[in-house]
């Protein structure tokens, strides 16, 4: 697939549509070869900058979608344009509305103990081609114990999902998949954040409006300031420094 080079990340120029069907492509080939899908934000591309690791394990995905507005509006300013902001929150619920014709078997790894198992009751209500049939809330700490991920591995592999979800944080959850994923028999793996919690109403997401607003963001902060705060007023001072570069770094190429 076509990528656009953005922030030193290959990211795919396509809009939601475009995604599923790859993702489908996937399911329905059904070869049990774990491929993954990261979704970069801005804060993604901060710790991209600083960190090895995970530049690895983005550059071993199978699919880079832009899941940030600033994202978005970045590359269009830097004239390599992003149709649109593809965000893990969406791809899951898009994925399993694609699955009233083409029934899907999930696994749910992460959120808090007991919130996958109200995600999945959500799941089976709202979209009956959709099966969960495994769910895990890991201990903290979890992914540092090798018997523990070996576990999960078997765990997942014994009930053979269509998809597994992530829902483990970044950069946790795009670090463990790129480790782990030779070991685990599913066609695909979605790193979405808090998405297992907005599935179980843990958490409730921003307003449709402030979504196609591009301003999500300022819904999670009010929510949660002290958690991501001091993350915000980080990623705000860095990221025009990217943005910066990235542009200079156009203009001399001309």
């Amino acid at each position: 697939m076509k990528t656009i080079s953005l922030f030193g990340m290959q990211i795919a120029p396509v809009r939601m549509p475009e995604a599923v069907d790859e993702l489908r492509r996937w399911i329905d080939a059904n070869e049990r070869t774990c491929r993954y899908v990261v979704t970069p934000n801005v804060d993604h591309a901060v710790m991209f900058e600083r960190r090895a690791d995970l530049r690895d394990a983005y550059r071993d995905a199978s699919l880079v979608l832009a899941d940030g507005f600033p994202v978005v509006l970045a590359s269009r300013l830097l004239k390599r344009p992003l149709p649109e902001r593809v965000a893990g929150s969406d791809l899951a619920p898009a994925l399993f509305a694609a699955a009233k014709d083409k029934p899907l078997t999930v696994y749910l790894l992460g959120a808090g103990p007991g919130v996958a198992e109200r995600a999945a009751t959500n799941i089976h209500d709202r979209w009956p081609g959709v099966r969960v049939v495994g769910c895990y809330s890991p201990p903290p700490g979890f992914e540092r114990d090798e018997q523990e991920c070996a576990a999960i591995c078997e765990r997942i592999n014994a009930v053979r999902p269509d998809v597994l979800m992530l829902g483990l944080g970044a950069p946790k959850q795009e670090l463990w998949i790129a480790r782990h994923r030779a070991k685990l028999q599913v066609n695909a793996a979605l790193c979405i954040g808090a998405t297992i919690d907005f599935l179980a109403g843990e958490k409730a997401r921003a307003p449709r409006w402030m979504q196609k607003c591009g301003v999500e963001w300022m819904h999670r902060l009010c929510s949660e300031p002290k958690r991501l705060f001091k993350r915000y007023a980080h990623d705000a001072w860095v990221f025009p420094q990217l943005v910066w570069r990235e542009w200079r770094g156009t203009r001399a190429a001309v």
